[in-house]
C-alpha cells in the first residue's frame, strides 16, 4: 500500500516561498511525449551569480523514457500513483539538459556538452542557446564531462564529425575514461532492450572521438580550477564525479546523474535503473544529498526541471526537493 509523506507534498507545494540565492521556473505538462522544440520559443537559457563567478544555465533540451527506467525498484502501482499525484504523464517521463556556463578564472567553463542528437530529437538545443547569449562554441576554453554517457558528451562532435568546440580542452574522468572508451563496456546491467544498449555504447565512442587524442583526464576528487572543484560519485559510472562550484561564501553543487527526477528519485526513494551499482550509488547519493542538506548548498540537478536549481531537506523519511524562486 502507497504511503504519502505529507511534509514532503507540503515542502514541495511551498518551493515558490524559498528565498535562495539562485532561481528557477517549472511548467506543466499534458501531453505524453514531448513536442519537437520549436527554433522560436521560450528561453533555453538562465543567469545567476556565484559569488564572483558569473554563471548561466543552458538547456540542450529534452530526453525522456519509461518512467520504470529512471526508477528501477518502484512498485508500478505505486510509481503511477506519484506521478499523478505530481500532474506529470504515466507513461513518459521527460528530462531535462542542463547543462552550465562559468565564467571563472579568465575562462569560459562548460560543465556537462550535453546530448546533441544522440538521444532523441529534442536534444542539440545548445549551440541555439549559446547564440541567444551571444556566444558561440569557439568561445568555450573548456568542456568538463562528469561521466561519459551520451546525454553528457553527445554535442563534443560536430555534424561533420569535428570537434564541435574547436578551442576548448575537453576533460573527462579517468575510471569512465578508461571503462567507456578505452574498453569494449559490458552495459547488460541496463534495464532496456539490446539495441539501445549497442547504440549506447556506439555513440559514446563516436562522440568523443574527435579528443581521443588529447582528452585531458581528471580523477574525481581534483580540483578542475579555483572555485571549481570535483566530488567523486561512484555508482552510476565506475568514475561519475559532480561539480562544487564555490566562490567566497556562495556554493552551487551540480548534482549529474545522482537522481534522474526530483518527484522519484528525491522525494520518493526509488533507485534510477541505469546505475551500475546500485548499493554503490546508493551510498553516494546519501553521502552527498546529507552534505547538501546540512551545509543548505544550493543543487543544479542535471536532468531536472530547468534551470534545474533548487535545495535538498532532510525529512523524517528521506529528502525533499525545494525549487528555488525564479529570479530576473
Amino acid at each position: 500500500m502507497l504511503t504519502l509523506n505529507r511534509r514532503k507534498i507540503m515542502l514541495t507545494a511551498m518551493a515558490g516561498a524559498s528565498g535562495l540565492m539562485v532561481g528557477s521556473g517549472t511548467a506543466g505538462r499534458l501531453s505524453a511525449q514531448p513536442a519537437p522544440v520549436s527554433p522560436v520559443g521560450n528561453a533555453g537559457h538562465y543567469r545567476f551569480r556565484i559569488g564572483d563567478i558569473a554563471a548561466t544555465v543552458l538547456s540542450d533540451g529534452m530526453i525522456g523514457g519509461p518512467p520504470a527506467i529512471y526508477a528501477g525498484d518502484a512498485p508500478e502501482a505505486d510509481l503511477a500513483e506519484v506521478l499523478r499525484r505530481a500532474m506529470l504523464p504515466t507513461e513518459f517521463l521527460a528530462l531535462n539538459l542542463n547543462t552550465l556556463l562559468l565564467e571563472i578564472g579568465g575562462q569560459r567553463v562548460l560543465l556537462e556538452a550535453g546530448a546533441g542528437a544522440t538521444m532523441g530529437p529534442n536534444g542539440g538545443r545548445l549551440f541555439d542557446n549559446l547564440r541567444a547569449i551571444g556566444l558561440a562554441a569557439d568561445d568555450i576554453d573548456m568542456v568538463v564531462i562528469s561521466h561519459t554517457h551520451p546525454d553528457h558528451v553527445g554535442n563534443l562532435r560536430s555534424a561533420e564529425g569535428g570537434r564541435a568546440f574547436p578551442r576548448a580542452t575537453v576533460m573527462a574522468p579517468r575510471p569512465d575514461w578508461a571503462f567507456f572508451v578505452e574498453a569494449e563496456p559490458d552495459l547488460s546491467y541496463m534495464p532496456v532492450p539490446e539495441e539501445f544498449r549497442q547504440r549506447f555504447a556506439a555513440n559514446i565512442k563516436q562522440s568523443v572521438q574527435p579528443y581521443l587524442q588529447d582528452v585531458a583526464l581528471y580523477d574525481p576528487g581534483t580540483e578542475i580550477l579555483p572555485g571549481l572543484t570535483t566530488i567523486a560519485a561512484p555508482g552510476h559510472t565506475p568514475g561519475m564525479a559532480t561539480f562544487l562550484v564555490h566562490s567566497g561564501d556562495a556554493q552551487v553543487l551540480l548534482t549529474a546523474d545522482l537522481a534522474y527526477h526530483p518527484v522519484i528519485n528525491i522525494n520518493q526513494p526509488w533507485r534510477p535503473g541505469p546505475d551500475r551499482d546500485q548499493e554503490g550509488a546508493a551510498a553516494t547519493r546519501q553521502r552527498i544529498f546529507d552534505r547538501a542538506a546540512a551545509d543548505r548548498i544550493p543543487l543544479l540537478g542535471f536532468h531536472f526541471p530547468f534551470p534545474g536549481l533548487g535545495h535538498i531537506l532532510r525529512t523524517d523519511s528521506g529528502y525533499a526537493w525545494v525549487p528555488a524562486g525564479w529570479q530576473f
